[in-house]
């Protein structure tokens, strides 16, 4: 298989695609098949795309044997099971509920790191910080660095100059 022979509109049909694909898996495969449709070798595709051969020739046959652009398209995957249960969100909830002080902690208000270490201690597993962060919103915590506010000082008025006295130079 050294080219397609695609129809006018078979090709109108991959560059609309190519125009409006907001995955870029399924931009680089439109752009592999209208490539290969060009006369281009399925190598030099391949190193312009940063892909194996195989795969610019199984994208050509994906979309030959359905002839519709969508079947390029990746089909729904579930992912990596979650590893965060229901008692891992029990056991943020009660260390959220108290001061990291009150279980030992040096700190004053928790941070996604110390709650990493706590987890872990509670668990035997450790969570990525995103997992932490994720799980935050979940639990409608808003995440705000600590303002520090200054106390007022009391000895200002006798630090600062006196705005009665007249500052213009004394006259000749």
């Amino acid at each position: 298989m050294s080219r397609l022979n695609l129809t006018h509109l078979q090709r109108r049909h991959l560059r609309r695609q190519l125009q409006h694909a907001r995955d870029l898996r399924l931009y680089r495969r439109t752009l592999a098949v209208l490539a290969f449709d060009e006369g281009r070798s399925a190598a030099a595709i391949a190193q312009m795309l940063g892909v194996t051969r195989q795969s610019v020739y199984n994208w050509v046959v994906t979309y030959t044997r359905s002839g519709a652009p969508h079947a390029l398209a990746d089909e729904p995957r579930e992912g990596r099971p979650l590893r965060w249960t229901t008692q891992e969100e029990a056991i943020l909830r009660a260390l959220l509920a108290c001061s990291p002080q009150e279980l030992g902690y040096v700190q004053v208000s928790w941070t996604v790191p110390l709650l990493q270490q706590a987890l872990q201690r509670r668990t035997g597993n450790s969570f990525a910080d995103s997992t932490i962060r994720r799980a935050l919103g979940r639990l409608d915590y808003v995440w705000k660095r600590p303002r520090y506010r200054l106390e007022p000082d009391l000895q200002r008025e006798k630090k600062t100059a006196d705005s009665a006295t007249d500052s213009r130079p004394a006259a000749p």
